[in-house]
């Protein structure tokens, strides 16, 4: 067979294959990945929100009785519906806020008896955690102590009084953490909380609910592990809150049975 022949049979073949395969395409260096989408921003959690509303309460942004609609929260926060009824729900638990069938949540607004109910508890719990507190004390424990009523001190000297409030209430709530004891911590947080709500609706015009020379005090004390010096002055503090509101002249229930008798 001929040369000639063979690389004529060569070139029909390499005909063939080629419109089998395609037209050869030229080699490309690989180029950069496409850049991937942003990612969605994360959605808020529970605790998240939760903890939102909790500040907002305790620095007397969000007051007792405003309602918490569910589509409008939904909405500020980005997230559910049911995510929105998750966090009511535990706030609810916690006595915070208050549901009520057909109308919605509302943030609570104690009644007077049950203002005097939650200093009653205070009065038991408080003590017993300043002596936890004294027995587990820590340097560490000591030094977060100080500079949260140096933070107190600064936020008066500012005149800053929605922080000073938020710190007030955020004192207890740190003893009660450092001291250990989670249910304690827990149940003051709630206590802590009804008790800023009740200041909200009955403190005197001139009051100063909590003064930062008592938490200086009681600091002290604890830091000289004097369990009976610290619990004394927790108990004059709280009386101290507690006089400085206006429990005994809020009006009360009316009596409907008085006020119609012919």
């Amino acid at each position: 067979m001929s040369n000639t022949f063979r690389t004529g049979r060569q070139q029909a073949a390499a005909r063939v294959a080629e419109r089998v395969a395609g037209p050869s395409r030229p080699h490309r260096a690989p180029g950069p990945a496409p850049a991937s989408k942003p990612p969605a921003e994360r959605e808020k959690s529970v605790e998240e929100i939760h903890e939102k509303i909790y500040v907002a309460i305790l620095e007397h942004r969000l007051h007792p009785g405003t309602k918490l609609g569910e589509e409008k929260m939904a909405d500020i926060f980005g997230v559910s519906r049911a995510r929105i009824r998750e966090v009511l729900g535990r706030l609810a638990h916690e006595r915070i806020v208050e549901l009520f069938p057909q109308r919605g949540a509302f943030v609570a607004r104690p009644t007077i008896e049950q203002a005097r109910d939650v200093f009653e508890a205070r009065r038991l719990i408080e003590p017993a955690v300043l002596r936890r507190l004294a027995d587990t004390l820590t340097p560490e424990k000591t030094q977060r102590l100080r500079r949260h009523v140096g933070r107190e001190h600064d936020a008066h000297r500012r005149g800053d009084r929605r922080m000073v409030i938020r710190l007030s209430g955020e004192f207890h709530t740190l003893l009660a953490e450092l001291a250990g004891n989670s249910a304690l911590a827990r149940t003051t947080r709630e206590l802590c909380m009804l008790t800023c709500l009740t200041i909200f609706l009955y403190d005197a015009p001139t009051a100063h609910s909590c003064r930062e020379d008592e938490h200086q005090a009681i600091v002290d004390a604890v830091a000289r592990r004097d369990r009976g010096r610290a619990e004394a002055l927790m108990l004059d503090h709280l009386d101290h809150i507690e006089g400085s509101l206006q429990l005994d002249n809020a009006p009360g229930e009316a009596d409907l049975e008085a006020i119609f008798r012919v």
